[in-house]
């Protein structure tokens, strides 16, 4: 009786709490205001160890200390920026000036006036803006909520990034050209490894630039964060791993026949830092910031940055960045850094680099405080007992003639209130000649001298790194006697050496997080080709050894695409690298797709790199085409311009491509070409376009895509199940290929609520020792991207 009684009382409370989807959503709210309001304890923005240390230091000019300490205490300001190597920048940015930026002239919110955004003055191109509105601000005000969704449909197409001010800097000071290898040593969650990807991507009409981006990261999960941020951008040139950056493996390519060690032209070396220059968005700092955090991070900074240094190749330029204004773990790790390449790396003088940008020179003297508040002029005033928690490298060199040419005054420091941003350091080292440590080995024979480009990727293969280096990562074997010995021969089959690139084996190196599937390149004589280069009549140009998939049994669901430098790095590292990620989606297999004459339909994804090389199924398209087939589900082919109906009555059913060029002489319309994927059906066309990507392409084509968010009626579910049997009928006349997720169309002034459920992904709030605590879940049909919860 007790067990029906239980059961009956829980019955009667589910039925008693019953509430309709408004009044949720009403609770939802109140709940959430009540947390902003008086749910959680105010921090107090002071503290003395803070101002005491610092003001000791000088590193803020005289008559400003109180103006850095208000900027402090006040919030940071948004910051946007606009992806530069888009096509369509031009447009999102005229977008921004002339409709978004202007409805918010004249605005007040809780009593504070919004300022109208302005370009940061130092940024190229006009493509970063700030304002003075927090994110706390642009979230939480009716007033905000068109410029919200924007932001947040925007963010997700990756045609804008939420990024803060001084972040932007790095990639900026690097200078990077399309052919560059890059590495990026701490890269999540990825806003800097964005801006690299726009730089390599520079010109729009070279769909495989030769250069690539490698992004690391230590923290598994963060990994993942650094995925999804990266394929925004839908670049075939990028590639996530995750490994410990202060022994990233050293890897090789192949070069006319012979391998080489990889050397990257640019390397950022972003390191994790105690973040004191993050008080203005991370308020947690103010009650947990002490010295030691500088001093236990000190180490593990010097060994990110010297394996940096050893992997960047001659001639090549590493920066080195920290959101820390501590000289600890800024100027003491780059004299550091200095004192022991004995001449090999020099700190380039950037000055001229960033007009418009206020900093202030790195210092050349500087003291260390305990977190007692003791203090420390030079290392022989440290006591035994401290000597594992103080090392001499957080000292000045001693010698003042060392220390006048190490030129530490090149060093870049961001203060807060010089132009309202965050706390930021920046040095840039150059690298002339190996480091002495590797000069020192013995040399191994010298190839044949190439052709070198500006920076000499090979310009360290002669040195005995390499053989050292494959010595370390080998596994050790027993010989007959009993010693062991490094086994060098560890070489696949070379008939699976050639396409599979495996993950690496558990016994040669600790693995963290999921296993990820193998990356099985296509061989030359695979029988999927063939049909797709038929039914598309892909150019014989088109780098079809470059194709890989995820799995080595089984039908090949989706195919994808990396450049031909990327899958040279893959097939000679597979044992030495944890992949995350790499390749940009091209192609989804359609089961029912045979009968069409190619069972694979192309994906939006990939359709910028995979166009190029397209010769067949291309259907152009007007401006009021674009519209229809972005408002419609599935419009019939009467509604569309005659053009374009006499070029679809010339093809057979199955995937197209639509595009649309602008006309020069009407400067009134979209002046950007657009690519889209399509699937021609028997008496309609539809095309396959994410739906953030599509509200993208309406907003620049100046169609109002925003309603103000309403209640869901309860007979919703009612009306959803009768729109489903609708869009079965519509289904068998489209052939839709089974697995689309990109098919839903947006009608004009549809209620777009679901667009405020992400937000925006920020820039680096969690790399500065926060933990993030983010829950990142699977996206349905993304094979390849295995997320934690």
């Amino acid at each position: 009786m007790g067990r029906k009684n239980r059961r009956n009382r829980q019955r009667n409370q589910r039925s008693a709490v019953e509430r309709s989807p408004a009044e949720e959503e009403a609770r939802r709210k109140a709940r959430e205001q009540a947390a902003w309001e008086g749910g959680y304890p105010e921090i107090i923005k002071e503290n003395k160890l803070f101002e005491h240390y610092y003001q000791e230091l000088k590193i803020v000019p005289d008559g400003e200390w109180e103006q850095f300490m208000s900027a402090l205490r006040e919030p940071l300001p948004s910051t946007i920026r606009i992806t530069g190597y888009k096509s369509h920048a031009t447009e999102i940015l005229h977008c921004l000036k002339n409709k978004y930026f202007k409805e918010l002239q004249d605005i007040e919110v809780d009593g504070q006036k919004i300022e109208a955004p302005q370009p940061l003055s130092w940024y190229p191109d006009d493509l970063a803006w700030h304002t003075n509105m927090s994110r706390k601000i642009i979230r939480k005000s009716p007033e905000l909520e068109k410029f919200h969704q924007f932001l947040v449909s925007e963010t997700e197409s990756g045609n804008i990034s939420r990024q803060e001010a001084v972040s932007m800097i790095p990639p900026v000071l690097l200078n990077v050209e399309p052919h560059h290898k890059i590495l990026d040593m701490c890269a999540a969650p990825g806003s800097k490894t964005a801006q690299l990807i726009e730089m390599l991507h520079a010109d729009m009409n070279i769909p495989f630039p030769e250069g690539f981006v490698i992004a690391n990261d230590v923290d598994n999960k963060r990994c993942y964060l650094l995925v999804h941020q990266a394929k925004r951008l839908n670049s075939p040139c990028i590639m996530v791993v995750n490994h410990d950056a202060s022994s990233i493996p050293r890897l090789l390519v192949e070069n006319n026949g012979a391998k080489e060690v990889l050397y990257y032209h640019r390397i950022l070396c972003d390191v994790p830092c105690s973040g004191d220059g993050t008080l203005r968005k991370n308020i947690d700092v103010w009650k947990k910031w002490t010295t030691l955090n500088s001093l236990q991070l000190h180490g593990l900074q010097i060994r990110i940055a010297t394996r940096g240094v050893e992997q960047l190749a001659e001639g090549g330029r590493m920066v080195y960045s920290t959101c820390s204004l501590n000289p600890v773990e800024d100027e003491a790790v780059i004299a550091s850094l200095l004192e022991k390449s004995e001449g090999s790396l020099e700190l380039a003088d950037v000055s001229a680099e960033l007009p418009g940008l206020k900093w202030m020179p790195g210092i050349t003297q500087w003291k260390i405080m305990t977190k007692d508040g003791q203090w420390f002029e030079k290392w022989e005033d440290v006591p035994q007992s401290r000597h594992t928690q103080i090392r001499p490298t957080m000292f000045p060199p001693k010698d003042e003639e060392k220390l006048k040419a190490m030129n530490l005054n090149r060093c870049l420091r961001i203060l807060p209130h010089h132009q309202n941003t965050g706390g930021f350091f920046v040095a840039v080292l150059i690298k002339k000649a190996p480091m002495p440590w590797n000069k020192r080995l013995p040399k191994l024979q010298r190839r044949a001298p190439a052709a070198v480009s500006e920076v000499s990727v090979t310009a360290e293969v002669t040195e005995a790194v390499e053989a050292a280096s494959e010595t370390a990562d080998a596994p050790i074997v027993k010989t007959k006697n009993g010693d062991s010995k490094p086994c060098t021969n560890t070489e696949p089959d070379s008939n699976t050496k050639e396409s599979v690139c495996g993950p690496p084996p558990a016994k040669k190196m600790k693995l963290f997080g999921f296993k990820e599937d193998p990356f099985v390149f296509l061989s030359e004589d695979d029988p999927i080709f063939p049909p797709i280069q038929k039914f598309y009549a892909l150019d014989e140009s088109f780098p079809k050894r470059n194709l890989l998939t995820r799995t080595q049994e089984g039908k090949k669901r989706q195919l994808y695409m990396v450049s031909k430098e990327l899958r040279n790095v893959l097939l000679h590292n597979s044992e030495k690298m944890k992949v995350i990620n790499t390749g940009i989606k091209v192609l989804c297999r359609n089961n029912d797709g045979e009968q069409y004459g190619c069972a694979y339909r192309l994906a939006q994804e990939g359709i910028y790199s995979l166009y190029p090389f397209i010769r067949s199924r291309i259907v152009s398209v007007s401006v009021d085409d674009i519209k229809i087939l972005l408002t419609q589900e599935n419009p019939f082919l009467s509604k569309f311009s005659k053009e374009t109906q006499k070029q679809a009555e010339d093809l057979v059913m199955g995937s197209i491509v639509l595009k649309y060029e602008p006309d020069p002489l009407k400067l009134d319309t979209l002046q950007c070409s657009i690519v889209l994927c399509g699937w021609r059906g028997k008496t309609s066309i539809r095309s396959f376009v994410p739906k953030n990507e599509r509200l993208h392409y309406l907003r620049m084509m100046g169609v109002e895509v925003f309603k103000e968010k309403k209640e869901v009626p309860e007979t919703r579910s009612a009306e959803t199940g009768q729109q489903r049997e609708e869009d079965a009928h519509i289904k068998e006349d489209n052939e839709d290929p089974q697995g689309n997720q990109d098919s839903g169309a947006v009608n004009i002034g549809e209620d777009t609520d679901d667009l405020g459920q992400v937000e925006p992904l920020s820039e680096d709030e969690e790399k500065c020792a926060v933990d993030s605590n983010l829950d990142i879940t699977k996206s349905s049909g993304d094979e390849d991207e295995k997320l934690t919860e």
